[in-house]
């Protein structure tokens, strides 16, 4: 899930750092352009782990400021193709799940992927779907709450659910031109992930089952 990733960088160093150690300076230029960003085919910066080393502090003309060239390993969160990874419910709607692990958000259960037979209840109109049946309201407006249905009983996914899925893809999207009103916001990575599995799902069903194993 996470790596050290060594990268090589040119950076110039604002005037205003002059006052700090070269080392302290570099580093917070470097946490600055890359904490919390991601980068193509690497993942997400969760941090600046070392600085293996700092050369050049050369000023170029008509540039104020000195250009160094660093070598440095971040830390960056990358999950691998069928990872299980424990994450919460963020939002729920008929096309599948939003799921969070705190830090990173673009985690998407889809429909197809969720346990099997199913079905989704819409909050506004308290409408059954089932699974393979499409819901008759506008997409945007299908929020509710899933539900697995085993041994005659249902089992809903709530927000209060700690959730395992497997992960079975991780995406860097290319940068829109022009992004339609309706569309989501642009995320420059995203997870995608399944439930179908034994073991999968929210975390306190198959604790149930292990009570009802007990009682018989």
């Amino acid at each position: 899930m996470f790596y050290l990733s060594k990268i090589e960088h040119k950076l110039p160093l604002p005037p205003s750092r002059f006052v700090l150690p070269i080392r302290e300076a570099i580093h917070m230029e470097l946490e600055k352009l890359f904490l919390d960003k991601v980068i193509a085919n690497l993942g997400l910066c969760i941090s600046v782990y070392d600085i293996r080393s700092i050369d050049g502090g050369f000023i170029f003309p008509g540039d104020g400021a000195p250009t160094y060239t660093v070598v440095f390993n971040l830390i960056m969160f990358r999950p691998f193709e069928k990872e299980i990874i424990t994450a919460r419910l963020l939002s729920s709607d008929a096309d599948g799940l939003r799921l969070t692990i705190g830090f990173f958000d673009d985690i998407y259960i889809p429909a197809s992927r969720l346990p099997d037979p199913n079905h989704f209840v819409e909050t506004e109109q308290k409408k059954r779907v089932f699974s393979g049946q499409e819901s008759t309201t506008n997409s945007s407006s299908k929020k509710g709450v899933w539900y697995w249905d085993y041994n005659e009983q249902e089992y809903p996914i709530q927000d209060t659910d700690v959730i395992k899925f497997r992960v079975t893809n991780v995406s860097y999207p290319q940068i829109p031109v022009e992004q339609p009103k309706e569309s989501k916001p642009f995320a420059p990575m995203l997870i995608s992930g399944a439930m179908d599995d034994d073991g999968l799902g929210p975390v306190s069903w198959w604790f149930a089952d292990e009570d009802e194993d007990e009682d018989e």
